[in-house]
């Protein structure tokens, strides 16, 4: 796989690199259970976003039931009220599972990006636990980043603009998540990076698939939003940020 191809625009689409202050920091050995734990949250946290958009916009009751059954165990452990699920034979229901449907063509666009979004992410999710548990390195609840609550600040409040700003900014995350990968990969132990860097792909992909559902709701030319998310997305990246996380800022 030519990763450079694979990144060049993403490169092109965020409006900074990640500082190399962050890089130093997030090389440190000491650091690895941290990233790890938060890399974990936000595959989770990635799902729920996309399982959330489809629920909300387009999903009927019982494919909307069935998104939100896939991610219960996951979020049960994650928020610490239920025991470690088999990851594996969770991934395995998953595929057989009903999907909502819907007549519009856009909204089963939506449908069809979201649910492929959710499935790789839910994967991901349990590549990151496996790797914590190759690693003996326990889960242990962390406070989230002001990454992604920042960026939802600055989404407006009325229909379609809400929906057309909350996809640009899974875009940036997802195209700031893959440059991370990326970033972070050179230092990482031979398994971690191999695993880090299979990860480019997808994540590219989502953000594409982002920003094709706002380009397709929206009325207008959608270049002025995401110019504005962009460069709110870069001062979190490259401000001082008292928080280590995988989407931080400057550490302090």
């Amino acid at each position: 796989m030519d990763y450079a191809q694979t990144l060049a625009p993403i490169l092109d689409f965020l409006h900074c690199p990640t500082p190399q202050a962050w890089i130093d920091k997030a090389r440190e050995p000491t650091m690895l259970p941290l990233l790890l734990t938060d890399h974990m949250v936000c595959e989770l946290k990635a799902a729920q976003t996309a399982m959330l958009l489809v629920r909300k916009y387009v999903a009927d009751k019982s494919g909307a039931d069935a998104l939100l059954a896939w991610l219960k165990p996951y979020e049960a452990f994650t928020f610490r009220e239920g025991p470690e699920p088999d990851f594996v034979a969770l991934h395995k229901q998953i595929s057989k599972s009903v999907m909502p449907q819907t007549d519009d063509p856009w909204g089963q666009a939506l449908i069809d990006s979201m649910v492929l979004l959710i499935k790789e992410e839910l994967h991901h999710f349990w590549q990151v636990r496996e790797a914590m548990i190759a690693r003996n390195i326990p889960y242990v609840k962390i406070t989230a980043s002001r990454y992604a609550k920042e960026m939802l600040k600055e989404v407006r409040t009325h229909e379609p603009l809400t929906l057309i700003d909350k996809l640009i900014c899974g875009a940036y995350i997802e195209a700031r998540s893959c440059e991370r990968f990326a970033a972070l990969a050179p230092y990482l132990d031979d398994d971690l990076q191999r695993f880090y860097l299979s990860l480019l792909r997808s994540e590219a992909r989502h953000y594409q698939d982002y920003l094709t559902l706002a380009q397709q709701i929206a009325k207008e030319d959608i270049a002025p939003r995401v110019r504005y998310f962009g460069e709110t997305e870069a001062a979190l990246i490259s401000t001082p940020d008292s928080e280590f996380r995988f989407h931080s800022g400057v550490p302090v």
